[in-house]
């Protein structure tokens, strides 16, 4: 087996390699001097399984032809097996036509990475559950609630929390969490204008008194947490956190998040930290290189990847 990585996220890939107790494989990702990707692997890979991780977070068109061009000169340096290994599926939110004359981006980049050479997909708490769908070969999504679940009774008490979804499509997903530590689950409703902004109209369930934890798979702007943070404080929550996968985190979130009500912030390190989210005081990460590597053992030893969310 042979673990190799891009350059979008190394902290990560490290911390898998060492959860692996094994080094990552020597390879050159750089850029020629008009930015196109170069990729040279060191090690004989011929006859190998091998794991690209690597996350398609910003700058996502880069990180993505790193990932494409890895997969390549892997299949033809005649590897058995490639695994992509995305912590950080982006494109996911273009899912579907959502207007006319609008792309399906997410199942266009499923095809790039199958057609550069990819064997297997492992991703983590993919946007839309059905872009699994998207991919033709077979693809394992992963999800963060376990450990998101640990944190949480680490740090709270659960007999006084409530999980909360901030829309009515991450219901789900909240519901998988609450369950999980035998918590009351409310959803905010929201409506979005445009792109990037939303608005909470509702708070559907009884927040008085409680100590609220958002959970969603994605923060970019950050703009949903802080009005939904808002909306349920005046409901009566005692305090609201949030618990999400993928800090995206684009320009100007970690300083609104830092300067909101917002008691605290956790998201995993599936996309690299910037120096923003690193002095926000209210922002925290938790490490998912353990179960990253743990389902990537499994797939190499064609064990069940399921059954560790069971």
């Amino acid at each position: 087996m042979k673990l190799v990585t891009g350059n979008s996220n190394r902290p990560l890939a490290q911390a898998v390699a060492s959860y692996l107790e094994m080094p990552l494989t020597d390879c050159t990702v750089k850029r020629f001097a008009d930015k196109e990707v170069y990729v040279e692997v060191h090690e004989n890979v011929r006859g190998e399984d091998v794991f690209i991780l690597q996350s398609t977070s910003y700058p996502a068109n880069d990180n993505l032809m790193e990932l494409l061009i890895i997969a390549d000169a892997l299949r033809r340096s005649s590897a058995r097996r490639i695994t992509a290994v995305l912590p950080y599926f982006g494109y996911a939110r273009q899912d579907r036509k959502s207007a006319p004359r609008t792309p399906i981006s997410a199942k266009l980049v499923s095809n790039l990475i199958t057609e550069a050479g990819a064997n297997r997909v492992l991703t983590l708490d993919l946007h839309a559950a059905q872009i699994q769908g998207f991919f033709d070969i077979p693809t394992d999504n992963l999800t963060a609630a376990p450990v998101m679940v640990r944190d949480i009774k680490d740090n709270y008490d659960v007999q006084n929390v409530m999980i909360v979804s901030p829309d009515v499509g991450g219901v789900v997903r909240a519901r998988n969490v609450a369950s999980r530590i035998g918590a009351n689950l409310a959803i905010v409703d929201k409506r979005r204008p445009r792109a990037g902004v939303s608005e909470v109209m509702n708070i559907i369930g009884d927040v008085q008194g409680q100590t609220c934890i958002l959970i969603d798979d994605i923060v970019d702007s950050g703009g949903t947490l802080v009005n939904a943070a808002e909306a349920l404080l005046k409901a009566g929550a005692k305090a609201v956190s949030a618990y999400i996968t993928h800090g995206v985190l684009s320009e100007g979130a970690a300083e609104r998040i830092a300067a909101s009500k917002l008691k605290e912030l956790v998201v995993t390190d599936s996309i690299l930290e910037t120096e923003a989210t690193k002095a926000a005081a209210n922002i925290r990460r938790m490490s998912i290189a353990p179960l990253i590597g743990e389902a990537i053992a499994r797939t190499a030893s064609e064990q069940s990847v399921s059954s560790l969310f069971d």
